[in-house]
């Protein structure tokens, strides 16, 4: 009874993880993409991607420890 509840949180958390990744993996390359077409980006800019990039590594490991491979990214 219990234990049917576990797996279907499990499945919704890693459905959350899978488009957190996706949304900020959007928001990196289009920030990094931002910064390559500037002549002189600002020092805030490359604070958020170097921090947008931080985000998205972190979330792909979180990912492998849980075993997630149903996208691709």
């Amino acid at each position: 009874m219990f234990f049917s509840r576990k797996g279907r949180l499990r499945n919704e958390y890693n459905e959350r993880l899978l488009n957190s990744i996706e949304a900020v993996r959007t928001e990196w390359l289009t920030k990094k993409e931002l910064i390559e077409n500037s002549l002189e980006p600002s020092d805030q800019v490359l604070y958020e991607v170097k921090l947008a990039k931080a985000k998205y590594f972190f979330l792909l490991r979180e990912a492998k420890v849980r075993n997630l491979r149903t996208r691709s990214f």
